[in-house]
């Protein structure tokens, strides 16, 4: 009589090759969900830097110098958002933080911190937990 089934050895080594193809799936995986959540912190900037500008038009400058603006913009799920006015000229500095929060962007998956002024000027402080000094907004890769 002829044996049918899966030897032990056979199995094994199903196991580990699905192993191995989760070990190179899932950081890629991490990384697109992560890719996914910082069109929050895009967005949020944009509509803060939108209604601090009505504000300047309205007042002429952008709240106290060195102070947190008058405008408040909710927090996210996965972002806080603060912004600064500046000391000398009208100035101001919007910044989007990922939060701390565990499962969110500012948890496992490492740090992400974009800023915008009031020239639109856009950087990128922090990626992936790691400090960078990029003259814009960094989504997918470490380049512009």
């Amino acid at each position: 009589m002829k044996a049918r089934g899966f030897t032990l050895i056979e199995l094994m080594i199903v196991v580990a090759i699905v192993g191995i193809f989760a070990a190179i799936a899932l950081p890629s995986y991490n990384s697109y969900l992560a890719r996914g959540k910082i069109v929050e912190a895009v967005n949020g900037l944009a509509d803060y830097r939108v209604r601090m500008e009505q504000y300047f038009q309205d007042n002429r400058n952008y709240g106290a110098a060195n102070a947190a603006c008058p405008v408040v913009v909710v927090a996210t799920k996965n972002f806080t958002f603060a912004c600064t006015a500046g000391a000398a000229a009208p100035t101001v500095t919007y910044v989007a933080t990922a939060s701390s929060v565990a499962g969110s962007l500012g948890g496992a998956a490492g740090s992400y911190t974009y800023t915008v002024n009031q020239s639109n000027a856009r950087a990128t402080t922090s990626f992936k937990g790691t400090a960078v000094a990029k003259a814009c907004w960094l989504i997918k890769g470490d380049e512009c």
